[in-house]
């Protein structure tokens, strides 16, 4: 009896720990059903109805998540790399500016203020890269110069003041067009789904295709576990580098398109505090802050996390101090599993 009770010690032990091993892979999944599964328990009733539950609103929780999910893909790549971006909400708010300064000053259509925008956010995200590599600075430091660069660029630009923009025709005036692309809706299954979410999971699917299937995915993967070993196998590190910067602040220019389109403004304080809600959705889908480990779907459902997290305590009223103050709790969480798996 003694005997068979030691042989299924090991056994439980064994059991336990695949378990674990398997909570500790999927948080992003697990974390985000039990978000759902809190919410939808605590969410207040209304008329008879659950309002965490209803359709509209969990529309508005994917719209949310969507400018956040875009801008954390980019944070992705760049923290694959072992590298930090600081810069992306001040690049929001340039692109931001710069969308409404050319389509209401300039008088730009579409077309041309998404290719100028699009081409603002990669100018700096390259410059961010260039920097970093040519002169070896670390990433944290070259891009927290660029926040500041950024928005007082975009303040410079907008005279201080938030750009309004009212859309028709006429001087002044955006085009109809920009605000039914990036900020319209789109009838799926009768449901009027809104235009963010696709580009959401556009980015999503295009990123970790890149990511998975590509030899540039493989040389991001490769330069995060272990630079050295990477360069010595013939990978060109500082290309790499400079290439996930550029995505990250391309991606922030289009999360600065549908934010612009979202508030009807181009504002130099926009995407303020942005990038820590970047690099929570990241570290809350597992990617880990060392580089080389980590999932694009992992941040989108980390993104998603996070907007449902700020609806549910919008709907109980909890005060914003105490939002800041969970999401702390919840990265620090997201962490210490990350160190446990490892």
């Amino acid at each position: 009896m003694a005997q068979a009770t030691i042989e299924r010690r090991p056994l439980r032990r064994e059991r336990t720990e695949r378990i674990w091993a398997v909570l500790l892979r999927f948080q992003s999944v697990f974390g985000l059903i039990v978000i759902l599964v809190l919410a939808a328990a605590l969410s207040p009733v209304r008329n008879g109805s659950n309002v965490f539950l209803e359709p509209r609103n969990l529309l508005n929780i994917v719209r949310f998540a969507s400018e956040n999910g875009i801008i954390a893909v980019g944070m992705t790549l760049v923290i694959l790399t072992g590298g930090i971006d600081l810069s992306v909400g001040a690049v929001l708010a340039l692109c931001a500016v710069g969308a409404a300064a050319f389509m209401t000053r300039n008088e730009l259509g579409t077309i041309p203020t998404v290719v100028l925008v699009l081409a603002v956010g990669g100018l700096v995200g390259f410059v961010n890269g260039w920097v970093s590599t040519r002169f070896n600075i670390q990433s944290f430091i070259t891009t927290l110069a660029m926040l500041g660069v950024a928005r007082g660029i975009a303040s410079l630009w907008s005279g201080g003041y938030a750009i309004p923009l009212a859309f028709g025709d006429g001087p002044g005036m955006a085009p109809t067009s920009f605000k039914a692309i990036f900020g319209g809706e789109l009838g799926v299954f009768g449901l009027q789904v809104p235009a963010p979410v696709f580009y959401f999971l556009g980015v999503g699917v295009i990123a970790s295709f890149l990511l998975r299937r590509t030899g540039f995915g493989r040389h991001v993967y490769a330069v995060g576990g272990n630079e050295t070993a990477a360069r010595l196998s013939g990978v060109n590190v500082d290309r790499v580098k400079i290439v996930v910067f550029a995505a990250s602040g391309l991606l922030a220019g289009l999360a600065a398109l549908l934010h612009a389109a979202l508030v009807n403004q181009g504002s130099h304080i926009d995407g303020n505090g942005y990038e820590l809600n970047a690099i929570a959705a990241v570290v809350i889908g597992g990617t880990s802050l060392m580089g080389g480990v980590g999932t694009i779907v992992g941040s989108m459902i980390g993104a998603l996390t996070l907007s449902i997290l700020d609806n549910i305590l919008g709907l109980r009223n909890i005060q914003s101090e105490y939002q800041a103050i969970l999401k702390g709790i919840i990265i620090v969480l997201a962490v210490i599993l990350q160190r446990q798996r490892r």
